[in-house]
């Protein structure tokens, strides 16, 4: 079970679309450009369950954001279809580039807050998790589910038919230990 998503090397050994994010990536040099802000790949990628168009999160550690904007701007400002903004969400400010390079979307999103208790990162955690117990059966509906529409956290709901708001219901499962997660899972998919 893969459980370091900060070395980027397990993208080499991934599927296509892995080892094509993992070359783009080191062409930008993202993650020592970023190195300040602890930059993690979240998402859909890292989890093999990725749809066309899904995109490259990278998401930061940021306290001042005026700066990882200029930083942003300057590293990848001259990629395609760059933005950036910055806005308070919850009484947190947030910081978004979105830009296109080699094809692939990016999103750079950066808040004050370490990425290991951003929701993006522990949203990751957990669904890898379910997916590695899940097997091939849960990762091939997931990615069908995506494909017809559903946001990530949405897929996960309905296929291992959680209850309430799947965005909340993931998070709240993040710290629950193996025994309780098999449990869980053996109850709604049939695995053991």
């Amino acid at each position: 079970m893969m459980s370091d998503f900060f070395d980027l090397t397990y993208l080499q050994n991934g599927n296509a679309r892995q080892r094509q994010a993992y070359e783009a990536m080191e062409e930008l040099q993202v993650m020592s450009r970023l190195d300040a802000y602890h930059p993690v790949l979240a998402g859909t990628i890292p989890l093999g369950i990725d749809v066309p168009g899904s995109d490259l999160d990278i998401i930061c550690e940021v306290y001042d954001a005026n700066r990882f904007e200029q930083e942003l701007k300057l590293h990848f400002g001259a990629c395609e279809e760059y933005t950036c903004s910055s806005k308070t969400v919850g009484g947190l400010l947030r910081t978004v580039a979105n830009f296109t390079y080699r094809g692939l979307a990016f999103e750079m999103f950066g808040q004050p807050k370490p990425v290991t208790a951003q929701n993006a990162y522990r949203h990751m955690v957990i669904e890898h998790r379910m997916l590695e117990i899940g097997g091939a059966t849960a990762r091939e509906a997931i990615r069908r589910l995506k494909a017809d529409g559903l946001k990530t956290e949405p897929a996960f709901g309905r296929f291992f038919r959680l209850e309430g708001d799947p965005y909340e219901t993931l998070l709240a499962m993040y710290d629950w230990d193996d025994a309780r997660l098999r449990h869980f899972i053996a109850e709604r998919i049939g695995t053991k």
